[in-house]
């Protein structure tokens, strides 16, 4: 083992977890990725950091894609490399970067999976409404689906956060702390008034939470989850059934229907991705009217 290689790279590791505090998980990740760059440059002779140039990298890169290692290990790997070598252009070991202009390549990008249309429909359409658990839960999967909540964003509704009259849900702190006005569609609304007096004849009429367990606090996201899931076996469905999925489903079914992206990613909540992450706005009514033509709970019955 070449200490010209080795010895920059343990200081390196040392000055993370001393002087960075980085937590020990990182450093073992910084110290496997670091490594196999100390691997390839001894089988390829190459004895101090000085010497690698980005042709170099982009052999070691291509080596071990062809291997099979994955576009997100890649990438991990190149960024433990650039943070490498920056330490060493502070040291004053080297005087380049070769990894600096090294891309990883383009991650396969995978959709999670998600419920269709008959799907979405069996599990809101044979939940009942029949006792207090139940019609919570039905109002709750309709909201989900009606709106594209965030699971934090739906948990935090408090009743004054839904205009019935104007069938809008007003998300006051959605993620990054971005707030935005939706619409909710007939059917969610119709299932939220239901709730709404199930909970007035239990004596929760005072209660500001939108959704409530039968002590009238505040149902939390982790009891969300498991009333989610519930329901989904209980109706069969063969995908683990979660908000996020509800949450996904909207957003597929409205894409299909309306093929207005831009619409979508203002619905939920995106941002722009750029280097200013700066969001999107598009004109409410334009936003309803795709709403209102788009989504498959939305549309009145003829």
């Amino acid at each position: 083992m070449t200490a010209e290689l080795q010895t920059p790279l343990q200081d390196f590791l040392q000055y993370l977890e001393q002087q960075r505090r980085v937590s020990p998980h990182t450093v073992l990740n910084y110290q496997r990725d670091c490594q196999q760059l100390v691997d390839y440059c001894e089988q390829q002779s190459f004895t101090d950091w000085q010497r690698l140039k980005p042709a170099n990298i982009r052999l070691f890169i291509a080596r071990l894609h062809r291997k099979g290692l994955g576009a997100r290990s890649i990438h991990r790997l190149l960024s433990a490399i650039r943070s490498f070598y920056r330490y060493l252009l502070k040291e004053g070991l080297v005087d380049h970067n070769p990894a600096q202009s090294v891309q990883a390549p383009k991650a396969e990008k995978r959709l999670p999976k998600t419920l269709d249309v008959d799907q979405m429909n069996s599990l809101l359409d044979s939940t009942p409404s029949d006792t207090f658990v139940a019609c919570r839960d039905r109002a709750i999967m309709e909201l989900f689906y009606s709106s594209g909540l965030r699971l934090a964003e739906l948990a935090a509704l408090d009743l004054r956060d839904v205009d019935f009259g104007q069938q809008l849900v007003h998300v006051i702190a959605g993620k990054g702390n971005k707030g935005r006005i939706l619409p909710i569609g007939r059917t969610a609304i119709e299932a939220l008034k239901v709730w709404l007096d199930k909970r007035d004849q239990n004596g929760l009429y005072q209660q500001p939470a939108l959704f409530t367990t039968q002590k009238g606090t505040r149902l939390g996201v982790r009891s969300i989850q498991q009333r989610l899931a519930f329901w989904g076996k209980k109706h069969g469905i063969s995908e683990h059934v979660h908000p996020h999925r509800l949450r996904h489903a909207f957003a597929s079914h409205m894409l299909e229907s309306s093929s207005d992206l831009r619409a979508v990613q203002e619905l939920l909540g995106h941002s722009d991705i750029s280097t200013t992450q700066v969001y999107t706005h598009l004109d409410f009514q334009h936003l309803a009217k795709v709403y209102d033509a788009a989504h498959p709970r939305a549309k009145k019955r003829s």
